[in-house]
């Protein structure tokens, strides 16, 4: 009983932050779903194992590793589903105008849209880094890369997102990004 609260204690706090990793990767909330189910059930099993280091990585190479899984047995490509609208960042004064709100809106969607289209190996690193502020270090342990590769494949990932990011600004005409 007391593996499981300490379990608990130390894994429940990063289950968001777990989803987002597996949603960014499997591209489907349904099957991200799945995926932290699946890898909280392997980290339970293994937590004996667990030497007492950070959770978070070791929580987040077991949630890649059955996020990669299940993409490889599906093999299949994924419609991008939008994230619902509360992550984006707030306004800082005051109620946005019903312009603001679209011009965020579409700016949202602009910067889902780009990410998805990163190659996986980009796209976790940069979702990592900027969406989990996880250290280099911390992400090369999870990805089970060298720091040097972390940081090479962040570089090109920001790179290939200005990129994608640049092209939607041309499409849309739109000056706010």
């Amino acid at each position: 009983m007391a593996q499981q609260s300490r379990f608990e204690e130390l894994a429940l706090p990063y289950r968001d932050a777990a989803y987002n990793l597996a949603y960014w990767i499997v591209r489907n909330s349904d099957d991200a779903e799945d995926v932290v189910q699946d890898a909280y059930l392997r980290a339970y099993r293994a937590f004996n194992g667990f030497r007492g280091e950070e959770m978070r990585p070791w929580l987040f190479a077991i949630v890649r590793h059955c996020a990669y899984r299940l993409l490889k047995v599906r093999k299949r490509t994924y419609d991008l589903v939008p994230l619902d609208e509360t992550n984006s960042p707030d306004v800082a004064s005051g109620d946005p105008s019903a312009e603001d709100t679209l011009i965020e809106a579409v700016n949202a969607q602009h910067v889902r849209s780009a990410l998805a289209e990163l190659p996986l190996a980009y796209r976790d690193v940069v979702v990592l880094r900027e969406m989990e502020s996880l250290s280099y270090s911390e992400i090369a342990e999870i990805t089970g890369v060298p720091i040097g590769t972390v940081m090479s494949r962040l570089s090109r990932g920001r790179a290939l997102l200005r990129k994608a990011m640049k092209g939607r600004e041309t499409e849309s005409g739109s000056d706010a990004l």
